[in-house]
Formats: C-alpha cells, sequence, structure tokens
C-alpha cells in the first residue's frame, strides 16, 4: 500500500464581508504536492465541506503552479475533495494544511478535522501547515489535554504580513495572536521571506514563499 499524506483545503469563498474572492492558494497546494509525489506518497484532498475546492493565487505563469493543475488525477481529487466525515486517519502518515484566506474562515471550528489530525499525530505521524494554513492548529488538544502547539516552534502568516495585505481588520481573528495564546513559540522573519519552523513532528511556514520548504522539510521528517 502506497503511503498517503492528507492535504486539507478550505472551503471558505470570500474574504469576510468584503465580497473578495478567495480559497485555498495553489501555490500552497502544488509546491508541497510535488516535493511529496515525487517522493512516492499518495495525496488525498478533504476540505470542511467536501467537494470543489474554491482556488485563489490562480497563476499558471508558475511551472509548479502548471504541473498541479494539469495533472488529471490530483485535479479531480482538489475539484472533488473528501468530506471530513468520509477520512479514516489511519490511512495517513501526515496531514497538511494549505493556506489562502479562505483557511481563516473555516479550518479553526472543525472539530472532525481536528480530530482527524490529532490521531494522525498521536501516530507518529507529521503536521505540516503553512500560511494561514495554522489556522487549523489552534484548536487541536491532544490526548493529555494540551494545545498540540503549546510550547512548540511555531511559525504562520504574521500580524505584519496581514497588515500589509490590508485584511487585518477582515479576519475572524489574528493567527499569529491565536498561535501565541495557545501557547506557541512563534517564531517569524521579515514580510514574505521563507522562514519554515520544525518541531515535535510539526512543520509550519510563514507564507508562500515558505510552501515548496514545507513540503521539504515534512519529506526530511517522513524519511527517517
Amino acid at each position: 500500500m502506497k503511503k498517503k499524506i492528507l492535504f486539507v483545503v478550505t472551503s471558505h469563498d470570500k474574504k469576510g464581508s468584503t465580497g473578495e474572492p478567495t480559497g485555498y492558494y495553489l501555490g500552497e497546494v502544488s509546491h508541497p504536492w510535488e516535493v511529496l509525489h515525487n517522493a512516492g506518497y499518495e495525496i488525498d484532498f478533504v476540505s470542511p465541506q467536501g467537494g470543489k475546492a474554491p482556488v485563489d493565487g490562480f497563476n499558471l505563469d508558475d511551472s509548479v503552479n502548471n504541473k498541479f493543475w494539469n495533472d488529471k488525477t490530483h485535479r479531480h481529487k482538489v475539484e472533488n475533495t473528501l468530506k471530513p466525515s468520509q477520512v479514516n486517519p489511519k490511512e495517513y502518515v501526515a496531514i497538511f494544511y494549505a493556506g489562502g484566506h479562505g483557511a481563516m474562515w473555516d479550518f479553526a471550528e472543525n472539530v472532525t478535522l481536528a480530530e482527524i489530525a490529532k490521531i494522525i499525530y498521536e501516530s507518529n505521524g507529521v503536521v505540516g501547515a503553512v500560511c494561514h494554513g495554522p489556522a487549523g492548529l489552534v484548536n487541536i488538544k491532544l490526548s493529555n489535554g494540551k494545545y498540540l502547539v503549546e510550547g512548540k516552534k511555531i511559525n504562520a502568516f504574521t500580524n505584519e504580513e496581514e497588515i500589509a495585505v490590508g485584511l487585518e481588520k477582515v479576519v475572524p481573528f489574528a493567527l499569529e495572536t491565536k498561535l501565541i495564546e495557545r501557547g506557541a513559540k512563534f517564531e517569524k522573519s521579515g514580510l514574505w521571506q521563507n522562514h519554515v519552523a520544525t518541531d515535535s513532528r510539526i512543520v509550519t511556514g510563514q507564507n508562500p514563499q515558505s510552501a515548496k520548504s514545507v513540503g521539504e522539510a515534512m519529506l526530511s521528517l517522513l524519511s527517517r
């Protein structure tokens, strides 16, 4: 049986009350996908609502985005995502939360996804996330009652980056602030710098520029 990794993408397609479209950020799926797919892992996709996931950052001039979008198998999977209730966490060696602003509205409160991630992690699996994807980590609690991120080096889209894109008053919460409240040792670099934190089988990246590096760090952990 092939080793499988579960990619989580948002179902949410609007930036709050602005009416502006959003979704998962294509490069934050395609770049980790390429690294892990090339290493022989089978990738499945899940979203909070299942079905077709809305896409943002749709830049097919990026050769990796183009490769992913024209891969019939995975294009079909991301346009027909599993519902959380359809996922058997025991089938997966890792879970990866892709970013895109939509994640801020539907990742944190999804208890089924949090339970899936907890089971994968407590089965010695790897948890990865990039940019706004770590919104999916803020409410994951382990069997010992502690938050997954407590005491761990964690990275995500920063408060400064949210201000830089003018959405700090639109998103439902400040991701960096929430992770710190949950006990994370938050790391960060300057705007749009590639930054990845790895701690205790958790890999988190700051922004789209960090997406490939998150995939590489996950692969490194999985290869041990």
